[in-house]
């Protein structure tokens, strides 16, 4: 879907029956279905207990105790009421679509950390200190020889998980994003209860690969810092990326906010200091200059290259998600929303589309 579709059109506020999305807002207990570790990463932890054992009991014996507290975390969650039932705590009654009304009807700036479900921060909570056990095993993976051909899976786990961290901030901005059709952001805030819930989201798994190859290919490419045009680096970019993404390239990089969120992407600064150098390099008569001049040019220091480290990417997406949630709140010209952003909406967006082809077919 084009953002030309996303117009400025008064959407009628229609309310949509939870129970068309999951088994309604039950009013017994639900069983919450989260796990500490997916039967993928408990046999990649087994194999790596199993060799480290015989060489440093005593690490093996912490990365055990980590595993028990993590483990706690997940029965500290499990005692929350699932966010899929009827619930009444004091006065207040809480249904899922009472959830979700609320996270649509919520249009206050601001960090919304008060305004989540209990669950949902604990739950986060949860998540981050598994991507820090994730990470420490990693590190040690690559220090440690017997457990080396292992550090490619602990890396890929890792780097899945910050994606699911990032997954969360990506559908609250687009559920508070008003200039999207209402019956898609009831369909984002229903992949946001399901996320809350399980810690899972099977949206973002797919996606998150293609993320991470663009993030990988970015990095190994150098932009044109003359004319700042990233037109070839992004051809290049390309060339061997998913074919969502040549999808995405070929229907959205016309529109204006979509490239500038991708300029941001692709040169590592933010579309007002992209604006700024140009007119430097226009005004020196400068063709092109190297990343390392950037800062020099620009009068700041900046951090125009990242490591492969999954806390770069997630550093570089919060400043960039920062930045555009600033423009739109005080109307500023650039981009409202990370490439991120534009990126899961058009995936989701043609995935909803496929359902509802398939299901009229059915029909």
């Amino acid at each position: 879907m084009s953002e030309e579709s996303f117009t400025s059109k008064k959407i009628e506020y229609e309310s949509v029956n939870i129970s068309d999305f999951f088994d309604g807002a039950q009013e017994t207990p639900q069983e919450t279905h989260i796990v500490v570790f997916t039967p993928k990463q408990r046999a990649m932890i087994d194999s790596f207990l199993s060799r480290l054992e015989p060489i440093d009991k005593q690490r093996c014996r912490r990365i055990r105790e980590r595993i028990t507290d993590l483990e706690l975390l997940v029965e500290s969650f499990e005692n929350f009421p699932s966010l899929l039932e009827k619930h009444e705590l004091t006065a207040d009654l809480r249904t899922p679509q009472i959830l979700i009304d609320s996270l649509i009807s919520n249009q206050n700036e601001g960090d919304q950390t008060l305004q989540l479900p209990s669950k949902a921060t604990l739950g986060k909570g949860f998540l981050v200190a598994k991507i820090h056990t994730f990470s420490s095993l990693t590190s040690l993976t690559h220090r440690t020889p017997e457990l080396q051909d292992l550090a490619d899976d602990f890396q890929t786990e890792t780097i899945s998980m910050m994606f699911m961290l990032l997954a969360e901030d990506v559908y609250l901005n687009l559920i508070r994003d008003t200039s999207i059709p209402m019956e898609f952001r009831r369909h984002l805030s229903i992949s946001l209860l399901l996320l809350w819930e399980h810690r899972n989201d099977q949206n973002i798994s797919d996606i998150a690969p293609v993320l991470q190859s663009v993030w990988n290919a970015r990095r190994k490419l150098a932009p044109a810092f003359g004319t700042m045009m990233g037109t070839s680096e992004l051809l290049l970019m390309s060339i061997q990326m998913d074919n969502q993404w040549i999808q995405f390239i070929k229907k959205q990089l016309g529109t204006p906010e979509v490239s500038q969120a991708m300029e941001e992407f692709l040169f590592g600064i933010s579309y007002e200091q992209i604006k700024t150098l140009r007119s430097i390099l226009k005004n020196k008569g400068i063709s092109a200059i190297s990343r390392d001049e950037v800062s020099d040019f620009l009068g700041e220091h900046v951090k125009v290259d990242a490591g492969l480290d999954y806390r770069d990417f997630y550093s570089i997406y919060t400043l960039r998600r920062d930045n555009a949630r600033a423009r739109r709140r005080m109307h500023l010209e650039g981009p409202h929303k990370t490439l991120e952003d534009y990126f899961i909406q058009f995936v989701m967006e043609l995935n909803r589309e496929k359902q509802q082809n398939d299901s009229a077919a059915g029909r």
